[in-house]
């Protein structure tokens, strides 16, 4: 199929479109020929049945001959005898010594079948159709009637289809390519918009044709997925400056400490704060890489398991001595015990950071198919109008830049992220005072323990 593809689109749809049309013209031609010559066929039958008609009654009447038949100028009649197969009469252009029809042909014609013997029998120029029929006596009416008209009728249409199929042909095919070539302009128009636009260039769009088709639905759904592109592409650089400066900051620090220590001499003073540096710097860049691998269309959910989410819970007193846990039913879920564990880790870690006094935590059921996972903190709380938006990777707030030691804007970031892989939601709430975290996730029924 190269010769195929070696074709533009264009020129497929004109050829299919062309094919189209002459398998139809010729369809229709071979349906016309057919349907004319079985018209004119039928007609010269139906004529030569009314000539014996006509004849046979004026037999029936008397038995006798008349001295002249009646018949049509062209037609040839003849009066067989049923014994000898003799000429017992004719019209003006019979031939009274040769009959019309010789032999086996008798028996054919008597059985109804339309016998064509050549016009030299009767002295005649055309190929004639002859017609028998046989009256109660026994003898033989034999109506001829002269082909020349039906084949200078046939020849006629053949020759007019010959020339005018091509001809049609032809026009079919410009006109073919002109409409196609309309229709398929927009698809150019595109074309053209799309090698213009380039990675730089966010805000330039396709453009969308007035009519309502596909080509209009296409161009919309283009220009919808480069407004995606652009929104990833701006996300994109706004994570890689984000993490950037974010970077820079420990970084710095450690640089700085580094030096003072090379002049000082003394490598024990600095070194613990380079330490907790470093362990910023890799909590820092264990996040990124976190986030990294859930933008990739690869990665892959590890194995899940059934985990008890009040256990989870529960594990956090230890770590927090400000962390209470509210007291009721076993509740499961299904999925990475360590995500899970991270989901609540990071809300915990920004909940004990904000708060006043203390951390609650809770679990119950939402719903038959939803568990609620909550974390509250009697903090100063989030206004309204900045809980979506401190789920922004490297989003905090101002004061909380101030005074939030360990954030680094990524941890809301994960949580929502890890919780959207395990089918689940997380949102912030006010909690009168101070922030509650909302995770639902899927509930796994008892009945699959």
């Amino acid at each position: 199929m190269r010769w195929w593809a070696s074709f533009s689109l264009r020129g497929r749809l004109v050829l299919l479109g062309t094919t189209g049309l002459i398998v139809g013209l010729a369809i229709a031609g071979a349906a016309m020929a057919f349907a004319m010559t079985y018209s004119f066929r039928g007609s010269l039958d139906r004529s030569a049945d009314a000539t014996a008609a006509e004849i046979a009654s004026l037999l029936d009447e008397g038995g006798r001959l008349p001295e002249t038949l009646p018949a049509p100028a062209n037609q040839v009649v003849q009066i067989i005898d049923p014994k000898t197969r003799t000429v017992m009469a004719g019209d003006q252009n019979a031939d009274l010594f040769v009959p019309l029809l010789r032999g086996t042909e008798f028996d054919s014609a008597l059985r109804g079948d339309r016998v064509e013997v050549p016009g030299d029998r009767v002295v005649q120029p055309d190929t004639l159709r002859v017609t028998a029929h046989q009256v109660p006596d026994g003898r033989i009416i034999l109506v001829a009637v002269p082909l020349a008209d039906y084949h200078r009728s046939l020849h006629l249409l053949t020759n007019a289809l010959w020339l005018t199929y091509p001809t049609l042909i032809v026009i079919l095919v410009a006109i073919a390519w002109r409409v196609v070539g309309a229709a398929l302009s927009p698809v150019d128009r595109l074309r053209l918009g799309a090698e213009r636009i380039t990675g730089a260039a966010t805000d330039e769009r396709l453009p969308v044709p007035p009519s309502s088709d596909e080509i209009q639905r296409l161009a919309i759904t283009l220009n919808h997925m480069l407004d995606r592109l652009a929104v990833s592409r701006a996300r994109q650089r706004s994570f890689i400056a984000d993490a950037a400066h974010e970077l820079r900051s420990p970084l710095a620090s450690i640089r700085i400490q580094i030096e003072v220590a090379q002049k000082l001499g003394d490598w024990a003073a600095v070194s613990d704060d380079v330490i907790a540096d470093l362990d910023r710097l890799s909590r820092l860049v264990d996040d990124l890489l976190l986030l990294a691998r859930a933008d990739a269309s690869d990665h892959r959910r590890k194995a899940v398991e059934p985990v008890e989410l009040r256990t989870l819970l529960t594990s956090f007193k230890k770590r927090y001595d400000t962390v209470r846990v509210e007291p009721g039913e076993s509740l499961w879920t299904e999925g990475d015990p360590d995500a899970l564990h991270r989901i609540v880790l990071n809300l915990v870690d920004n909940a004990v950071r904000h708060a006043r006094t203390e951390v609650t935590l809770a679990v119950e059921p939402e719903g038959a198919n939803e568990v609620l996972v909550t974390v509250t903190d009697n903090g100063e709380g989030i206004p309204a109008p900045l809980r979506e938006r401190v789920f922004d990777r490297f989003a905090r707030l101002d004061d909380g830049r101030a005074r939030d030691a360990g954030g680094s804007g990524l941890g809301l970031a994960i949580v929502r992220e890890l919780a959207r892989r395990h089918g689940g939601t997380v949102r912030l709430t006010d909690a009168r005072p101070g922030v509650r975290a909302e995770v639902r996730l899927p509930r796994l029924p008892d009945s699959t323990l």
